[in-house]
């Protein structure tokens, strides 16, 4: 009988100490925060600053870029995509804003990592009025001797809250139903 209950108490903490385990394995490595943070800074700004050419070193020659309107693969057409961004639009207050819970180590070589955040720009057409923008971005990272890049980048745009006051539609309105 004694044997049994130690066997059970054995396996109940084996079993309630992995999990536990697993969760500090992949807990937040304040290092790696503090290296992707700056990478971050540097995508910020680059952005602000409408450098194509510096925002296109923070990738990964085999990068993928997939943005809301579409793929791009390759640090060469990385550039060339932010080169003609850059040109139609002005970006300014480019903020990101990594997860609390990120990055993660991927795999078991630590040459790998993923994070997530949200982002924040205001962005100005050539002659037209600043718009706010905000979105949601996840990035997979490659170590290349010892500078992080981006391996992919992803990104979406978050509609636009809406207006208070506004009036609604005729076809939502529930009078001509």
């Amino acid at each position: 009988m004694k044997i049994r209950l130690i066997v059970a108490l054995v396996g109940l903490a084996i079993g309630l100490a992995e999990p536990v385990a697993a969760q500090e394995k992949d807990t937040a490595d304040p290092n790696l925060a503090e290296q992707l943070r700056a990478l971050s800074s540097k995508t910020d700004e680059a952005y602000n600053n409408g450098d194509a050419a510096a925002l296109a070193k923070l990738y990964t020659e085999d990068a993928l870029l997939l943005t809301n309107t579409g793929r791009i693969y390759g640090r060469e057409a990385i550039e060339k995509h932010f080169t003609e961004l850059f040109q139609k639009l002005h970006f300014s207050k480019h903020l990101d804003t990594p997860d609390h819970n990120s990055p993660h180590i991927i795999g078991t070589t630590s040459n790998e990592a993923w994070s997530n955040g949200q982002w924040t720009l205001t962005s100005q057409a050539k002659g037209g009025d600043p718009v706010e923008r905000t979105g949601y971005w996840l990035e997979v990272y490659r170590l290349e001797g010892s500078t992080w890049k981006k391996r992919v980048d992803a990104w979406n745009v978050t509609p636009p809250p809406p207006a208070q006051n506004a009036t609604p539609s005729p076809a939502a309105s529930p009078t001509n139903h």
